[in-house]
């Protein structure tokens, strides 16, 4: 298995999860056999709601006291530093 998933493991890593991956297997050939013939598929094991608020518009704020606040704007927009190493 350890090959299979190109694993490069020293002789003393392979004998202490020798045992480890024959658990997972084990546990793996459980699953399997279980029969899910009645069971609808799901993408989730409990249901799940939405917790968000009902979208409703508010109060607008004003874009020049807003811009007007921030520590940089330029051209009506914010000013942010640069990320992951961007030219300014």
């Amino acid at each position: 298995m350890a090959a299979l998933a190109r694993l490069e493991l020293s002789d003393e890593e392979l004998e202490r999860f020798t045992g480890q991956l024959d658990e997972l297997l084990d546990h793996v050939a459980e699953v399997e056999a279980l029969d899910l013939e009645d069971l609808p598929p799901t993408m989730h094991a409990l249901p799940i709601a939405n917790v968000l608020r009902p979208d409703v518009p508010g109060e607008v704020l004003d874009r020049d006291e807003v811009l007007a606040r921030a520590p940089l704007a330029e051209d009506g927009q914010f000013r942010v530093p640069p990320v992951l190493g961007e030219a300014p």
